[in-house]
């Protein structure tokens, strides 16, 4: 299985911004729990604070990955851009959060990419992101 978690714009600040709502571990040092914690999947990161930049990757592995693990931070509330890359692709896509964002401001409630995922886990913490790793071994192990 290969996957790509794919970071938005603020997400490079982890362990350093905010930390009473996103904690102190920066996301460098989580990916490489992660990856320890799932040997047998293939695994890659990107993260970008560019829309366009994340819409060419979501293009260049959106055919041949087995997921991507999408957490678009502000982009979330504001891009039609990267929710019609989404819709371009045969590669599932699993939006993640850290935060409740319905916990926070309003203009957090509404997702443009929600309705293009397959799913949706926000408000676990980087937990989030082992949520979208597991729903994606679920649906291989049903279909063997």
């Amino acid at each position: 299985m290969k996957l790509l978690i794919l970071n938005g714009p603020n997400l490079n600040l982890l362990g350093k911004r905010e930390v009473n709502i996103y904690g102190n571990q920066s996301f460098d040092d989580y990916f490489i729990k992660i990856q320890k914690k799932y040997p047998e999947i293939d695994m890659e990161y990107y993260q970008s604070n560019s829309e366009g930049k994340i819409i060419d990757k979501i293009h260049e592995t959106g055919f041949d990955f087995d997921g991507i693990i999408l957490n678009a931070g502000a982009y979330t509330h504001t891009s039609v851009a990267i929710a019609d890359a989404i819709s371009g692709i045969t590669t599932p896509v699993v939006e993640v959060h850290i935060s409740n964002v319905f916990k926070r401001e309003s203009f957090r409630h509404h997702s443009f990419i929600s309705p293009v995922c397959k799913g949706t886990i926000a408000g676990f913490g980087l937990k989030s992101y082992d949520l979208a790793v597991e729903s994606f071994l679920n649906e291989q192990v049903k279909e063997n």
